[in-house]
């Protein structure tokens, strides 16, 4: 055997041996090289791995221990909202009048529109009746360049009432309009975005803006608002700058429905959205119908400029009894619960347990909560180890297991409506919040339905901040064909970076990406953790 000949043999040999070696790792050796990833050594982990169909557990850290899931809260949330009203249950939005119809077709007396809770009032309405969304949602807008707006007219659940009006042989409304907010009382949302949650949502109770640079650096940019409505006044001063520059824009409140825009952005640069979110939700959406009446010729003498009069109604009962001349029917439930996980809607998401509250004539925050309670301890799940305080995942109260966010996934697998619940889980590699979780040639794209959660804090000391949790959770089908169930969180880890590099909520999310293919990777894995 020549010595060429012999290097070969011995290269060939090393390279099956070296094979074998990393064939024969357990899962739990895959996994814990994982999270051995340099810059997390301060955090701490919570994760749990068992089969979908008998509970063997495949991998576990800390299982017991109580961790901040952040948005992965909004899946207990969704639960208990698909258990309460159920996958195909619709909003029903209804217009009445108050007042008789002259002979000339005008209203002597008020419109009311009574809000049912409609989380989008048909605004996010695509061609098929579904509800449609960008990966990088306007809600998000804020110090983030990225962001989107869905693609589907803003008002068109208005414009349908508006059509309806005028149908039913309305063509003047002497009186006001007023909108019935008092399905529930009015809370604050557990996390970022809209703060005001309402019985009343017209585009997510904002304003977006939309910054276009103009064509050469100096000239003023395009600044244009969604909806437009004479309900805001806006002052935008945004200079178009030249294309290595980093665009930077702010939106301040300048007072009531007043704000003003300014920054810059660079020549060549798509589009920016940002959003000014009203302070009025129930006045916000009465202007923004009296203006669609308008558009479809009903003459209306009061102004979009008012305020939303709620001490001029009657009391509901007798709301309900008014003649009714509009209607809007919403898409079925579960097209909102794919809203909410896709693109981690915390206003949506903040708004569910209010809404389950309202289906019992209840009307708390506090109330839905507690029927919250209820569903997860009949579906077996151990509530004493999970805290919430409100819906989204922004509540410092908000606390699980990995444990009990397993036993909650595989308690939904059992269930009639678990299709519903699992299409809407954003899906690793390829949209809502886990479509840049792993790159496009990675094996377990595809293969991960699963809910993100991210929650951190700035740190006043170094000037960075914390990741106060990092958070996934769903369903993998492994490689050889498993069914699996896993919930991962990683808590309180000091951030050492910025933008999209290492030390930072992007790499996080990057390592659970990371975690979720080595579990999917498993053809060469016999090993499983005891219990």
């Amino acid at each position: 055997m020549s010595a060429r000949t012999w290097r070969v043999a011995m290269a060939s040999i090393l390279a099956v041996a070296a094979g074998t070696a990393r064939g024969a790792e357990s899962v739990e050796e895959r996994v814990e090289a994982v999270l051995k990833a340099e810059g997390y050594r301060h955090g701490g982990w919570g994760i749990l791995v068992v089969e979908k169909g008998t509970g063997e557990v495949v991998y576990k850290r800390d299982a017991d221990r109580m961790f901040a899931p952040a948005s992965v809260t909004k899946l207990f949330t969704t639960a208990a909202a698909l258990d309460d009203l159920g996958a195909d249950y619709r909003f029903r939005t209804p217009v009445h009048r108050r007042g008789e119809v002259e002979s000339d077709g005008t209203l002597d007396g008020d419109l009311i529109l009574v809000a049912s809770g409609d989380l989008c009032l048909g605004g996010r309405t695509g061609p098929d009746g579904g509800l449609v969304f960008a990966d990088n949602d306007h809600t998000y807008s804020d110090g983030n360049s990225n962001a989107a707006l869905a693609g589907a007219d803003p008002l068109a659940g208005l414009d349908h009432l508006a059509r309806e009006v005028r149908g039913s042989g309305i063509t003047a409304v002497s009186g006001d309009v007023l909108i019935d907010d008092r399905l529930f009382r009015p809370a604050e949302s557990s996390g970022s975005g809209p703060s005001r949650v309402s019985p009343i949502v017209v585009n997510d109770n904002l304003v977006d803006v939309v910054v276009t640079p103009a064509a050469v650096a100096g000239e003023p940019a395009t600044v244009s608002t969604v909806p437009s409505t004479a309900f805001v006044a806006m002052d935008a001063r945004v200079e178009t700058v030249e294309g290595e520059r980093e665009p930077r824009l702010h939106v301040r409140a300048e007072g009531p429905r007043r704000f003003s825009v300014r920054g810059r952005i660079p020549v060549g640069h798509k589009a920016i959205v940002k959003a000014y979110e009203v302070e009025e939700p129930a006045s916000f959406a009465r202007a923004l119908f009296i203006e669609a009446l308008r558009r479809r010729g009903v003459r209306v003498v009061a102004s979009p400029l008012g305020t939303n009069r709620g001490e001029h109604l009657p009391d509901r009962d007798a709301v309900a009894k008014l003649p009714k001349v509009a209607e809007y029917t919403s898409p079925p439930f579960k097209e909102y619960v794919r809203v909410v996980l896709k693109v981690s809607h915390n206003l949506y998401a903040s708004t569910l347990p209010l809404l389950v509250a309202a289906h019992h004539d209840e009307s708390t925050l506090a109330d839905g909560l507690r029927r919250e309670g209820a569903f997860l301890r009949s579906a077996g799940i151990d509530i004493d180890t999970i805290s919430f305080g409100g819906g989204a995942g922004g509540s410092r109260a908000d606390l699980v297991t990995p444990r009990a966010t397993v036993a909650l996934l595989r308690a939904m697998a059992r269930r009639p409506d678990f299709a519903a619940f699992e299409a809407a889980l954003p899906v690793l590699g390829r949209d809502g919040t886990l479509a840049k979780a792993v790159g496009p040639d990675s094996p377990a794209r595809g293969h991960v339905r699963a809910k993100t959660g991210t929650y951190y804090v700035e740190n006043s000391l170094n000037g960075k901040g914390v990741l106060t949790s990092k958070a996934l959770a769903g369903y993998i089908e492994t490689a050889s064909g498993r069914s699996l169930v896993f919930a991962a969180f990683l808590n309180n880890v000091p951030l050492d970076g910025s933008g999209d590099g290492p030390g930072t909520p992007a790499a996080a999310g990057r390592l659970l990406g990371r975690l979720c293919e080595t579990l999917y990777d498993d053809k060469d894995d016999g090993a499983k953790a005891g219990d």
